[in-house]
């Protein structure tokens, strides 16, 4: 690894905290509130470039978040720009706050789903989700003033300092859900938050729905001590499967560290994964908002595609990432999208940020229509596919490869190609997928087929393809489930 060229006390934020979608780094090494107290100036001094006078903070629960809170809301102070301090709550109360509070602009210091000692910021500034370059400029903005002004003069003209006041938004986040929601009969439910912030408002809120609540670690705590709260990873469901078997609980479901994705669980235990959530979703928005396009991510099933199209809506596939996703809805004015890691985005009856929360509310008021709960999650489509599957590469390589299959990659018996995000084969029985993470140095697969004898072959051709363009590779591919 090549070591850092700065000077010890030079203090510079590391480029690689400045992420594709958010900021994130380890606490005390990376992200220190030095580092995020300079982060709350370029992003004062950005706020005030776009006429931005306050900006909403809130934190989740990691046990850093309190002092790097502070630190942020320090440094935007600094730069004349006022700061509503909104306290420990779930990411999508943050974006609530932007609406709720009027300020079009919201930082969450979260660490999402990633490990305790990781923490970050996702920001929104003048109703624009901050991404790419975007980031980038921030960090740019960091090391002009550090090379060339004394540190904390970033803002220019900026006047007196701006101040911090308090706000809690809770009670106007749940009434709003509940005076919208409406569920068609009691049910009773488990839900597991991780120990993420979640916790602190999920039981309430589906208790106001009118469900009866098994939970299960919602008690808040940044040390993570029963599972990781990442409801994408089947391991991190064993627990809401043994509560459905233990319990008369008809269903289960699962947040992550932050509160803005979802996981769901049948009664017997079926993982119903974010693609097949967006399914039945789509189909319900589309009764209301017929022949609307629905936005998804290249990472879904085929089926969604199909599904739309069935319930008479528009499909339109899009790259993967939440701050991407949110950009494309806000300029197509979709009422509704959905990306494969489960992130949910509702403008229909909504805002149009992704919520874990809101979703399980809208999740419910669909099934409860049913006298049992599970028979439309059990009978959407659904196709053999693989998990997720990681290439680890070094810094820099999964793009360079993802490019060269791009330009030159041969799938033979692909009936298309989709490049707008890596490379997406589609075939008359399934589909592939390569392309480079926008956070970790990996290329990320994903296949699916209507026979594994088809998974199979879609894999063989990809493994042809990835280890022509980069010879060398390893390419074990697991089997579909």
């Amino acid at each position: 690894m090549k070591k850092s060229t700065r000077p010890k006390n030079d203090p510079t934020p590391a480029a690689e905290i400045f992420k594709a979608y958010d900021i994130r780094g380890i606490v005390d090494k990376t992200l220190t509130p030095a580092v995020v107290q300079l982060i709350g100036q370029a992003l004062g001094s950005e706020a005030r470039r776009r006429k931005v006078k306050t900006i909403a903070v809130g934190r989740d629960g990691r046990l850093s978040g309190a002092v790097l809170s502070k630190a942020l809301a320090d440094g935007i102070v600094q730069t004349g720009v006022d700061v509503i301090d909104i306290g420990c709550v779930p990411t999508p109360l943050s974006y609530f706050a932007a609406h709720a509070l009027g300020t079009d602009s919201c930082v969450s210091v979260t660490g999402s789903h990633n490990p305790p000692d990781y923490n970050g910021l996702k920001m929104v500034l003048a109703g624009q989700t901050l991404y790419g370059e975007m980031i980038q400029d921030l960090r740019r903005r960091i090391a002009s003033a550090s090379a060339l002004r004394p540190i904390g003069n970033f803002s220019h003209g900026a006047g007196s300092r701006g101040s911090v006041r308090h706000a809690d938004v809770r009670a106007a986040y749940l009434e709003r859900i509940v005076g919208d929601v409406k569920l068609a009969r009691p049910m009773k439910i488990v839900i597991d938050c991780g120990n993420g912030v979640a916790g602190a408002i999920a039981p309430e809120l589906f208790r106001r729905l009118g469900c009866e609540v098994i939970e299960l670690f919602c008690e808040v705590d940044g040390n993570f001590p029963n599972h990781h709260p990442d409801p994408s990873k089947p391991e991190n469901l064993k627990d809401v499967q043994r509560a459905l078997r233990k319990t008369d609980a008809e269903l289960g479901l699962a947040f992550d560290g932050d509160g803005d994705r979802l996981g769901v669980v049948t009664k017997d235990g079926e993982i119903i994964y974010p693609d097949r959530q967006l399914m039945l979703f789509a189909a319900d928005v589309l009764t209301r908002n017929p022949g609307a396009q629905i936005i998804y991510d290249v990472k879904c099933s085929r089926w969604v595609a199909e599904s739309i199209r069935y319930q008479g809506g528009k499909p339109l596939m899009w790259n993967t990432g939440h701050a991407l996703i949110k950009t494309k809805l806000k300029e197509t004015g979709a009422p509704l999208a959905g990306e494969m890691s489960g992130h949910m985005f509702f403008k229909e009856r909504w805002y149009g940020f992704d919520d874990g929360l809101y979703a399980g509310a809208r999740l419910l008021e669909i099934v409860s229509r049913w006298p049992d709960a599970n028979w439309p999650l059990k009978h959407l489509p659904n196709a053999i596919s693989t998990p997720e599957l990681n290439i680890k590469m070094n810094e820099g390589e999964p793009h360079a490869l993802v490019a060269k299959l791009q330009k030159s990659g041969k799938f033979p018996t692909a009936r298309e190609l989709n490049t707008i995000d890596g490379v997406r084969a589609e075939y008359a029985d399934g589909f592939g997928l390569a392309r480079a993470s926008n956070t970790t140095p990996v290329v990320v697969l994903r296949f699916e087929a209507d026979t594994k004898k088809a998974l199979k072959r879609i894999q063989q051709e990809f493994k042809a393809a990835l280890e022509a363009a980069w010879p060398g590779i390893s390419t074990d591919f697991s089997s579909g489930h």
